[in-house]
């Protein structure tokens, strides 16, 4: 049941994310002279490291199956304006144990980002976009299922909150998915929470 509504929560923060930077560019959001956040930031740096999630990895009866994993995303963004910027950055998505072998992924991804702030030192924020993945799946030998490697672009979303240590230094929570393809077309979203630190420069 849990799993049914990630999706549906996904969406909600993302939606949310970018209707209140849209409402804050109108009103001029992050004038205010107490924030923390700098006012011109030229760009920013950023690490999310997490636990992931493949939707797919497990059926039926598996005894042999884990679908959680260590994940990570490395990534740089530019600002346009107060309220938003695009990203990009370099993601792995951790390795899959599954009954008939395992499964890696990683990729490169570029996203569209909205944000705003609803205190003096939390955020809100949105970014919808494309991760190029790539994954390697390997089969044991008395396994009748698809193995090798799969490539391509695949919809990417995520949202969460900031909160501002410094007007330099952010610490955020994020839920994020990306849609992956895997050995004979079959197509996985992996979903992650993580915690990260953002450093702007």
């Amino acid at each position: 049941m849990a799993n049914a509504r990630t999706p549906s929560l996904l969406a909600i923060v993302v939606t949310a994310g970018f209707a209140l930077a849209a409402q804050a560019q109108d009103s001029g959001a992050f004038k205010d002279p107490y924030s923390l956040r700098m006012s011109n930031p030229r760009g920013y740096l950023g690490l999310n490291v997490g636990h992931g999630h493949y939707e797919n990895a497990c059926t039926g009866t598996a005894l042999v199956c884990d679908q959680g994993n260590p994940t990570a995303r490395l990534y740089a963004g530019t600002p346009f304006g107060q309220n938003w910027g695009a990203e990009v950055g370099y993601v792995d998505l951790g390795r899959v144990l599954r009954p008939t072998g395992e499964s890696r992924a990683q990729g490169l991804n570029l996203s569209l980002v909205g944000r705003t702030r609803f205190a003096s030192s939390w955020g809100v924020f949105g970014r919808v976009g494309t991760t190029y993945g790539r994954t390697d799946t390997n089969t044991l030998a008395s396994s009748m299922s698809p193995a090798g490697v799969e490539q391509g672009f695949g919809l990417s979303y995520g949202g969460g909150v900031s909160y501002d240590f410094t007007p330099r230094l952010s610490g955020t929570f994020e839920i994020e998915s990306h849609d992956l393809r895997f050995a004979g077309g079959a197509r996985d979203p992996v979903r992650s929470t993580n915690l990260g630190l953002q450093y702007r420069y």
